[in-house]
């Protein structure tokens, strides 16, 4: 009989590790044989982050499987017990003797921390659960006075899809009502007469793709079923808190379309066959007009782009190359580095919601210009760049800061956390061993009785270096 309980999950036996830690430790060949080596990382079910050198592939070819099969092995043995132990992704940290005894020590996972990006550092760190930034909570103004364009023709735009598409099935007004029930909103008329004349499923073409490029060059776009309509709203865009704090809602006086992540009266009915997504636009901006049609870009996050004035232009292929409203500074985001603003007191304004210190080369800065402002929610500042930390404190409005491991210190020391934060983040420069960090950010989640990160100790031997 086997006892269960003296069975070692995959992931907490050293063997499964043993492969990726050889191949760490044969990439600091160029280190002093008798010290002992830290080698760091993170493997999760999708990608891993371990900073080995691969070798170049021959001039005119792409890096082929073939040329860093070993790292491929050794991955894949840690990824199957990642999905075994139910978890996305571990970060690791591994001192090595030259004997080849090596103490490894498994990170994580916390429900309260982000993913590190390209390292075995924690990522952001939610002090709040379930807290969102501001940008994904603001709902659209509903002041703008916005009605339909001259251009919504539903006469026009239904005798010009019938004619394109004689033998299409349309909706019935049943499974029209039923799209509105499920979505909790009523669909405006021209989308109506677009699912009356064809409701775009499938199932209808009998599997013809033919059939479906006839209906995508009627409309114009990869159109969905009429049960596959959806609401883009700031849920549909997922977006980690260390950039999403960044961002800020700009919707100028001239913009068409507000600049918001998402809105309950974005309709998403199709695709442009590059990933981005269409929708009616029922929330526009202060020189938009209700029904317009907007592109929301997969490689945004944040705002739409207006692509016509209504639904019935963009059938027509009269559509819009305009961009976002233009806005004059003051910006509510600010960026001081060696690049950018000079100094936090050109930043400073009323309105100024993030501030950003980068790379500087100058004397460290003081926070005084930015003391009181009413907006400010976001401070992030690379290590070193601040004067005095404790200045913070001051800072009464802050939803998220990201500082250096000695910064926090400072503020970890004085008992001047701010406990307005939702969420925080320790930035990390260079190759800097993980466990000074992870204490940190344990220290910064207890102060909000959240999940540490849990270390998991493990030992073996993977023989001497040679």
């Amino acid at each position: 009989m086997v006892d269960q309980g003296s069975i070692v999950p995959p992931i907490r036996d050293f063997a499964t590790w043993g492969p990726v830690l050889t191949l760490l430790l044969a990439a600091k060949a160029d280190r002093p044989a008798a010290e002992p080596v830290r080698v760091a990382g993170r493997i999760g079910r999708h990608s891993w982050s371990l900073g080995l050198r691969r070798r170049r592939p021959s001039p005119g070819q792409a890096l082929q499987g073939e040329d860093m099969q070993d790292e491929l092995d050794a991955v894949d043995r840690v990824r199957k017990a990642i999905v075994d132990a139910g978890v996305d992704t571990i970060s690791f940290t591994a001192t090595i003797a030259p004997t080849g005894e090596a103490v490894l020590r498994l990170l994580g996972p916390s429900p309260a921390v982000e993913s590190g990006i390209g390292s075995a550092h924690p990522g952001a760190l939610i002090l709040v659960e379930g807290a969102l930034p501001e940008p994904w909570r603001r709902l659209p103004d509903p002041e703008f006075a916005a009605v339909p364009a001259p251009s919504a023709d539903l006469e026009l735009l239904e005798r010009t899809l019938r004619e394109r598409l004689p033998d299409a099935i349309g909706a019935t007004e049943e499974e029209i009502a039923a799209a509105e029930a499920r979505l909790g909103i009523a669909l405006p008329e021209e989308l109506k007469v677009l699912y009356r004349v064809t409701r775009a499923r499938w199932q209808d073409w009998s599997g013809d793709r033919e059939a479906a490029d006839r209906v995508a060059e009627a409309v114009g776009c990869e159109l969905g079923a009429v049960e596959e309509l959806q609401i883009a709203d700031a849920s549909t865009r997922d977006c980690r808190w260390e950039f999403a704090a960044l961002e800020a809602v700009i919707t100028p006086p001239d913009a068409a379309v507000q600049g918001l992540v998402g809105s309950p009266g974005w309709i998403v009915f199709g695709e442009n066959g590059g990933g981005d997504q269409l929708a009616v636009d029922l929330t526009p901006g202060p020189r938009g007009h209700t029904g317009q049609i907007i592109m929301l870009s997969h490689e945004q996050s944040i705002g739409a782009d207006l692509i016509a004035d209504s639904l019935t232009d963009f059938v027509l292929g009269q559509e819009k190359q305009e961009d976002r409203g233009r806005h004059e500074e003051p910006s509510p985001v600010a960026r001081v580095n060696i690049a950018h603003l000079q100094s936090v007191q050109e930043a400073a304004h009323p309105g100024l919601e993030v501030l950003s210190i980068g790379v500087w080369d100058a004397e460290p800065l003081s926070l005084a210009p930015v003391l009181g402002l009413p907006c400010l929610r976001t401070l992030t500042a690379y290590p070193g760049t601040l004067a005095d930390p404790l200045e913070i404190a001051d800072l009464r409005g802050l939803e998220f800061l990201a500082l250096g491991p000695q910064e926090w210190r400072v503020l970890l020391d004085a008992g001047a956390v701010p406990r307005t934060l939702s969420a925080a983040a320790i930035t990390v420069l260079g190759d800097q061993d993980p466990l000074p960090i992870v204490a940190i950010a344990n220290e910064l989640l207890a102060l909000w009785d959240r999940p540490q990160i849990i270390q998991t100790v493990l030992e073996g031997n993977l023989g001497p270096a040679t």
